[in-house]
């Protein structure tokens, strides 16, 4: 008991000199470094992909504002995910060294790629060159994708849209079939006119349904969906039963929370698991892309959602 102050006093010193050591050795750390340990250690707590029967991919776009494309790429192998998404080509060799794909390549239009379409034989030689231009990126990168859009409206009426989307298509999809490319186009919403990346009003292409018989009258194994559950969500509802009627025209898939494209958290209404459970029951191989909008921390967004569709 007489010894109780001395024995304090020791583990009083240890204790201050520890942290001392520690302040150091944290000062000693690059700023890199300390946040590298910190991911770590919220991937620790959090896990990632533990199942693994959902490929899972980050769409680049949503968080380049927080990270590099080699940060990015580090955040996407903690987690498990097997791809950066919608990414320049320019950033392959960045993936490459990670030892990630890119699970579907975009077209560069020089603006939005969603405004001048195959709707419209006007912008087919000018969509049809950033086409073949991504077809061989993803060809030389293993990339199994690249966009497709139907692009917007102006004076085309839908009959005369889906028709030139159809003559369009089969004749660069003959080009992804030798590359051993598919193709995927794009259904978006309209009805969202809250922000230009949350709705496309003017977009001729805003209702599975009528992608669907684009895709199937194309007539190739290498023209498939992009099915984006928020932009399903928004136009037809009833996302499972469209799942199962999709099917095998399903090559790509993205997420987002609904309203808003935030994350996929309680505070939206789409049921993720059930949704990615359909996904298997179709025997889906692909890739789901993660492409909300975070509106809180990145990192701890992306985590939460990557762990939800990992069913």
């Amino acid at each position: 008991i007489h010894q109780l102050p001395t024995i304090m006093k020791t583990s009083r010193r240890k204790l201050i000199r520890n942290a001392l050591g520690m302040t150091a050795g944290a000062a000693a750390i690059t700023p890199v470094a300390a946040d590298d340990r910190i991911q770590r250690f919220i991937l620790k707590k959090k896990g990632g992909v533990r199942k693994g029967r959902i490929n899972q991919s980050v769409v680049s776009w949503c968080f380049a504002e927080y990270w590099s494309t080699d940060k990015m790429c580090r955040v996407a192998k903690d987690l498990g995910c097997k791809s950066i998404e919608l990414i320049s080509p320019d950033e392959f060799p960045t993936l490459k060294k990670h030892g990630l794909t890119c699970a579907i390549t975009p077209i560069d239009m020089g603006g939005p790629p969603f405004v001048q379409g195959w709707n419209n034989p006007k912008y087919h030689d000018k969509v049809g060159a950033a086409t073949r231009k991504a077809i061989d990126a993803a060809s030389e990168l293993g990339s199994p994708n690249v966009i497709a859009f139907n692009g917007y409206a102006e004076d085309v009426s839908l009959e005369d849209g889906a028709a030139n989307c159809v003559k369009g298509l089969k004749g660069i999809v003959k080009y992804a079939e030798k590359k051993n490319v598919t193709l995927c186009l794009e259904m978006l919403n309209t009805r969202d006119d809250s922000d230009p990346n949350k709705g496309h009003p003017g977009y001729q292409g805003d209702h599975i349904d009528y992608c669907l018989d684009i895709v199937k009258k194309v007539g190739s194994p290498n023209m498939k969906l992009l099915f984006d559950i928020y932009h399903v969500q928004i136009m037809d509802g009833d996302v499972i039963r469209r799942v199962h009627e999709c099917g095998e025209h399903i090559g790509h898939v993205h997420t987002a929370g609904n309203p808003g494209r935030g994350e996929l958290d309680n505070d939206q209404e789409i049921n993720y698991p059930p949704i990615m459970k359909a996904l298997l029951d179709i025997g889906y191989k692909g890739f789901v892309g993660q492409e909300f909008i975070p509106t809180r921390d990145p990192l701890q967004g992306l985590t939460e959602a990557v762990e939800l569709c990992d069913v």
